[in-house]
């Protein structure tokens, strides 16, 4: 029985319309606009997590380099600090897309990804950066039977990769995260983690300055040329001419036109609760806080916090006219509303339970899930974007690969057909909007029809174009 005068409208009702993470007194100060022109040996352009792992790499291996970031807003202002928090392990959207695609790559890029998330935890700790980090295992929940089917057609090839992971029974997942609609999950040992990620940013940002990096925000750049042999890099209020570029605005605009053919903006929203009593946390244990996705197309994600809240986000997911990012997307009465909703169906328990903040975010997206790449004014732009929700630990191999890539080294990463080849391309506007919608509703209807495709799907899939929300 509901409480009185309590509903989820309620609960919702005195949630700031803000980022939680970035909602802090203790939030550091912006660095100061680009004015007139500059030299430099590297220019990166986006100062989400991307950027700036590029600029480290750089950093570190060559010692002294110039190394500038230009940022449109403030440093991780984008989907960096928009997140959940929760560091994936896979460099390729999980294993399963990476066999899906790249089946003779899988080892490789499994090695890849565990080396790069086995790399980024060293830096925390080399590093001193204080992101809340927690090393957790995951569980895949369904709740419905024709989920655990899927999850369960999954194993072997995880297995094959050497992840443990083993199907839990209805009892098992409640006795993890006490939930009436989880009817079972796949636990993944040792997975992944959980971070603060405005944190994260903020200390990876004190790493670059630190490496003797250069820091401009509030400096959108209106286009890049070639000028007597070098690249400028143009904003509004200055310019900066450089030898290389990367170019890592991920889902917002970016001022290389081909990449807006393979990285479109889908909106992600998210709620966060306030922090729960010591018999609301009770109540639903979850006492090894563990990463927590559905298994269904359309699905939430949802973790712990180091305060005692819970983040709920997800299930779905919002393009706009072509590809248009506004902040005036990131707040949404209908689909922050049903959040609400779906999260106290989700957790019963906790009605009377209150959000505090809720937002939202473009996510960068590429029709196979996973990151691209692509290259210009011979070679010595690189482009890269498209994580499509994993990025917080995959866009620091990322970066890895596009400043490979401008810098003409041949390596294992640059080798991969994930890296040579190139996701199919969103189609123009107005096809693009009809094509995303009917992807959307054949998505929202498969779950309606115990995951049974259409048509449609079916199609996609033969091209190699992935699809949830």
């Amino acid at each position: 029985m509901a409480l009185h005068g309590w509903s989820p409208e309620t609960a919702l009702s005195g949630a700031r319309p803000e980022v939680f993470w970035t909602d802090r007194p203790d939030a550091p100060d912006g660095a100061q606009r680009l004015s007139g022109k500059i030299d430099a040996d590297l220019v990166i352009v986006g100062g989400g997590f991307t950027g700036l792992w590029a600029a480290i790499h750089a950093l570190t291996a060559t010692p002294g380099r110039r190394v500038v970031i230009v940022e449109a807003g403030s440093v991780g202002c984008g989907a960096s600090t928009r997140n959940g928090g929760m560091l994936d392990a896979s460099i390729a959207h999980g294993a399963e897309n990476a066999h899906r695609h790249w089946p003779d790559e899988l080892d490789s890029i499994v090695r890849l990804g565990d080396q790069n998330f086995a790399e980024l935890q060293q830096c925390l700790i080399d590093h001193h950066i204080d992101a809340d980090y927690r090393s957790v295992d995951w569980l895949d929940v369904a709740t419905e039977e024709w989920q655990l089917e899927d999850l369960a057609a999954g194993i072997p090839v995880l297995i094959g990769t050497g992840d443990s992971v083993r199907m839990l029974d209805a009892d098992e997942t409640r006795a993890r995260i006490n939930s009436p609609l989880y009817i079972g999950a796949l636990l993944s040992e040792g997975y992944g983690g959980l971070v603060d990620p405005a944190k994260f940013v903020w200390g990876l940002t004190r790493l670059v300055l630190d490496l003797g990096g250069l820091i401009f925000e509030q400096s959108p750049v209106v286009d890049i040329d070639e000028l007597d042999g070098r690249l400028s890099v143009l904003t509004e209020t200055g310019s900066v001419r450089a030898d290389r570029v990367i170019v890592a605005t991920n889902a917002y605009p970016s001022p290389v036109r081909a990449s807006r053919r393979r990285i479109i903006p889908v909106y992600d929203h998210v709620l966060m609760t306030e922090p729960l009593s010591d018999e609301q946390q009770a109540s639903i244990g979850w006492s090894r806080w563990e990463g927590i996705d559905e298994a269904a197309n359309q699905f939430h994600y949802t973790r712990r916090t180091a305060d005692g809240r819970i983040l709920w986000g997800g299930y779905d997911a919002t393009y706009h006219f072509n590809s248009n990012v506004d902040a005036r997307h990131e707040q949404s009465t209908q689909t922050h509303g049903a959040l609400a909703e779906q999260f106290f169906s989700t957790f019963p328990q906790l009605e009377g339970l209150n959000f505090t903040h809720r937002w939202g975010g473009p996510i960068g997206t590429t029709s196979r899930f996973t990151c691209a790449w692509g290259q210009r004014f011979d070679n010595r732009l690189a482009w890269v974007g498209g994580y499509t929700g994993l990025g917080v630990a995959a866009s620091r191999f990322g970066a890895q690969v596009a400043l490979d890539l401008v810098d003409g080294v041949e390596t294992e990463r640059t080798e991969l057909e994930m890296v040579r080849s190139k996701p199919f391309p969103f189609p123009p506007e107005p096809l693009r909007s009809a094509v995303v919608g009917i992807t959307k509703k054949s998505i929202q209807r498969a779950d309606d029809r115990q995951g049974r495709e259409n048509v449609w799907l079916k199609f996609l899939g033969r091209l190699g174009i992935g699809f949830d929300t």
